[in-house]
């Protein structure tokens, strides 16, 4: 399950950074089936396979928080023997899935009153917490038009479209990235989910940073929506993932280079409000 996970992750087959920190906890609980002579031995599996996991994306702050969680809660014990150490690790693994589901659920939940008043959103990407304060907000009573972005070159933007065009109180519009500044002057609020935060600087999938900048220049504010374990500090140095031009283009590159990374950066001063689990900050 955890070479599985690992590739998973790696090939971007799941999205949502909350996402892929659950599945990424689970994987581990895998080696709670397996047998060691020692605890020194259990500890050293976990160690390696929570690194391979952490390896798959290196740019993924909520993955590399919770493995770290994870192995330092057992290793820190001290277990005396094996089987303790796998009852940590099943107890680690439930605190931090309990608490990646709750912090998404209270910063969907805390985003309502950042969307009530609006008509017309525009997102980007797939984000699970975006959905849960879409979601959130229909259930107090609004509805919404929403334009979702393809978001090239993986189209995770369809996924979401899909989601949202299930829901009656939705008329979602797909559109290709470039089309967001066409739209943007229909737009009430730009919402979108993030991977991280670091000191000035929200790193989210590539194409953030134009819409945020559209935004901008339209004087449509822009509401970013996550955990608040997202704000990191210099403990976790974001790194960029340069993914497969196979991505952006089937045939071989011949003569040309093609440049597919994952990721942007938008200054904070783009943004308008961060809302968390813990509160909304504003910008």
């Amino acid at each position: 399950m955890i070479d599985e996970t690992v590739e998973e992750i790696s090939e971007m087959q799941t999205h949502s950074s909350s996402v892929v920190a659950v599945k990424a906890a689970q994987a581990l609980r895998d080696l709670t089936d397996r047998e060691y002579p020692t605890v020194e031995d259990y500890l050293r599996s976990l160690d390696r396979n929570s690194s391979a996991l952490r390896r798959a994306n290196p740019s993924h702050a909520s993955l590399h928080t919770t493995q770290h969680r994870i192995v330092n809660t057992v290793s820190d014990a001290e277990p005396d023997d094996v089987a303790t150490a796998k009852e940590l690790t099943d107890e680690a693994i439930d605190d931090v899935i309990d608490s990646v589901e709750s912090s998404k659920d209270r910063a969907a939940a805390r985003a309502v009153s950042e969307i009530a008043d609006d008509d017309v959103l525009l997102t980007h990407d797939f984000s699970s917490t975006v959905l849960a304060a879409i979601d959130d907000a229909i259930e107090a009573g609004h509805s919404f038009e929403v334009y979702v972005t393809e978001s090239r070159p993986r189209f995770l933007g369809r996924k979401m479209t899909r989601h949202l065009s299930e829901r009656d109180e939705i008329d979602v519009t797909l559109i290709v990235d470039s089309a967001a500044g066409h739209f943007m002057s229909q737009v009430d609020r730009v919402l979108v989910g993030m991977d991280c935060i670091v000191d000035d600087t929200l790193y989210n999938r590539i194409g953030t940073y134009p819409i945020a900048t559209a935004a901008a220049d339209n004087d449509v504010p822009v509401t970013v929506v996550g955990a608040a374990a997202k704000y990191v500090d210099g403990a976790f140095a974001f790194e960029n993932e340069n993914r497969s031009p196979s991505e952006v283009l089937r045939e071989p590159a011949e003569g040309f280079q093609v440049a597919n990374p994952a990721y942007d950066a938008t200054p904070t001063h783009l943004l308008d409000t961060v809302v968390t689990d813990d509160g909304v900050h504003e910008y």
